[in-house]
């Protein structure tokens, strides 16, 4: 007699045929005990009740290990979606700010152009060449820089998810 099969039968609602079949052995062996060596065996109730007890305890043990890391991926899937959001954050203040820039640039080069036509000319292209290339290089910087945080904060979360699976998968093995 398998006591883990009994356990499962037990555990799938089959508690009547496990009783039949714990009363049909206790007959067959007539309740007696025993002895192998000087040593008493238990009676087969009573470890079948203790298989159950410790495949419950397991099962309940396996089903909180399994919640525990699904709280862990939230959390960690939440780290990910806050740093994204930093990133974008980040990114739009850098725009805004490269625009002002820009702005201010242009707005200085339409006052030297008032001032002198010929050099407001050359100083408007001057200036807004340069201050399109300041607010590209700063927009270039800023989607670099969310860019590096987004793969950061990734990789983070994949190596975290990963090693947590790992774990969990050791254990459940």
């Amino acid at each position: 007699m398998d006591p883990k099969g009994q356990a499962r039968k037990t555990k799938k609602g089959d508690e009547g045929k496990g009783i039949e079949l714990l009363e049909e052995i206790q007959e067959q062996i007539g309740e007696t005990r025993v002895e192998v060596e000087g040593l008493d065996m238990k009676p087969l109730a009573e470890v079948l009740g203790q298989a159950e007890k410790a495949y419950a305890a397991y099962m309940d043990a396996e089903r909180q290990v399994a919640r525990i890391y699904k709280e862990n991926e939230q959390r960690v899937t939440a780290a990910y979606r806050t740093a994204e959001q930093q990133a974008n954050d980040t990114y739009e203040d850098s725009t805004r700010q490269a625009f002002k820039i820009r702005d201010k640039a242009t707005a200085r080069s339409l006052n030297v152009y008032e001032e002198a036509e010929q050099q407001a000319k050359e100083a408007y292209k001057n200036a807004k060449d340069e201050s399109e290339k300041a607010g590209e290089e700063a927009i270039a910087q800023a989607s670099k820089i969310r860019d590096e945080m987004l793969s950061k904060a990734w990789k983070l979360r994949e190596d975290t998810v990963g090693q947590a699976w790992a774990i969990y998968s050791k254990i459940t093995r």
